[in-house]
């Protein structure tokens, strides 16, 4: 990695014996905050919001423990032929599609009907797809790696989160337009067969069984370097301060994932939020976009109405920030970097930008689109991961201009 990348990147933690104190200010104040958003959550929206809220609480502790990677792992997978990392990802889907075959066979959840993320195939997914796998290379991070990166105190993904927020005010304006290109392709469920379900969990196990059979060909291919073995506490301590197996974070995050359903009625997603900031706090400054397009819809101009803490994915991103806030000030590695290079803030906001722009197209990121669509049993999850590798070839080439590194082949990968 480039001496940039350990800036805009969560790195594994040290060895114990080299393990910085836990930060208990920190700690204190990421408690604090985490009881008083809760609360907050709990008066304006009920039980049901302030549980989904926990669950962003937990997930931000399971991304910062595994440094569980969407943007490294296809970075990896193109310039080096790495595929480990991407492996983590076919693991995590597979348990999240066995429990959801289970959740949206079964008909359970707390909040009625319960729906997964299924969504048209069509040109939007493909352009959507491309420029947000151009926007993570450049960026330095996905849509949760920006959530959890912010928490855990990498300053320069400020950068990135602000991008992505213009760039999805920016898509407000071109509503017309995304959802013509959203529908110009068929939606697919793989449960739409006389299988229903435990046709659809056999379609996608064999779809994932081959994406981990084509990566370890590619392997034996290219030979990347090995993975270097992080430093990590052992034993109890591990939970709190050190580093967690890539296995470990592809379970927890697709039961997390799975709750998310139970609870909400709907899978995880995080970027719609981002807008919806984005919207209020030019309302707050006096600048008005309730007239775009998007904000007319009736069910987005009551969400643009409402707090915030009545939004399920703003709350859930909430939680992720502060959960990963406490859980690297627990293991030593709240670091704010307060000098930044240009070209890197320059990359980052442009990738931002491309990816708030890139999940409207596509109608989600690489979770709403990616993990949750694919976990939902629907084509347009697997077309995104695709696409999105394509437009990773591209970032690949642009990095350099930004000042960032790309692997090499004789370079341990981490």
């Amino acid at each position: 990695m480039s001496a940039t990348d350990t800036v805009t990147e969560p790195r594994t933690a040290p060895s114990p014996a080299e393990a910085p104190p836990a930060r208990r200010g920190v700690v204190a104040i990421g408690v604090g905050l985490a009881l008083v958003v809760g609360l907050a959550v709990l008066h304006e929206a009920g039980w049901k919001l302030a549980s989904l809220y926990v669950v962003g609480l937990a997930l931000g502790l399971v991304l910062f423990h595994s440094r569980f990677g969407f943007t490294s792992a296809w970075r990896q997978l193109v310039a080096v032929g790495q595929g480990r990392a991407l492996r983590a990802h076919m693991l995590m889907l597979a348990a999240a599609c066995v429990l959801f075959s289970v959740i949206l066979g079964a008909g359970l959840g707390f909040s009625g009907a319960t729906e997964g993320s299924v969504a048209p195939a069509g040109l939007g997914v493909l352009l959507g797809s491309f420029l947000f796998g151009i926007g993570m290379q450049v960026g330095g991070s996905c849509a949760s790696g920006t959530l959890f990166a912010v928490g855990s105190g990498q300053t320069a993904i400020l950068y990135t989160l602000g991008g992505f927020i213009a760039g999805s005010v920016f898509s407000a304006f071109l509503a017309p337009w995304i959802s013509a290109l959203q529908q110009t392709g068929p939606t697919v469920s793989f449960a739409d067969t006389p299988l229903g379900y435990p046709g659809a969990l056999l379609i996608s196990l064999v779809i994932i069984g081959a994406v981990v059979g084509v990566s370890l060909l590619v392997e034996r291919r290219r030979t990347p370097p090995p993975l270097s073995a992080p430093p990590t506490a052992r034993g109890l301590l591990r939970v709190l301060r050190g580093s967690w197996p890539l296995w470990v974070g592809a379970l927890a995050l697709a039961g997390l994932n799975a709750l998310t359903l139970l609870i909400s009625g709907g899978p995880w997603g995080i970027t719609s939020a981002f807008g919806l900031w984005g919207a209020k706090f030019l309302g707050w400054i006096g600048v008005d976009i309730s007239g775009a397009p998007f904000w007319t819809d009736p069910e987005n101009a009551a969400k643009l109405n409402a707090s915030v803490l009545a939004d399920k994915i703003s709350v859930m991103d909430f939680g992720i920030m502060i959960g990963a806030l406490i859980a690297a000030a627990l293991a030593g590695a709240f670091v704010l970097h307060r000098r930044i290079p240009w070209r890197l803030a320059v990359g980052a906001v442009l990738g931002g930008i491309a990816m708030g722009i890139g999940a409207r197209f596509a109608g989600g990121c690489n979770i709403g689109a990616y993990f949750s669509g694919i976990a939902s049993f629907s084509l347009h999850g697997w077309l995104w991961g695709v696409t999105a590798i394509a437009g990773t070839y591209v970032g690949l080439l642009l990095r350099p201009l930004f000042g960032l590194g790309n692997p090499k082949p004789t370079d341990a990968v981490c």
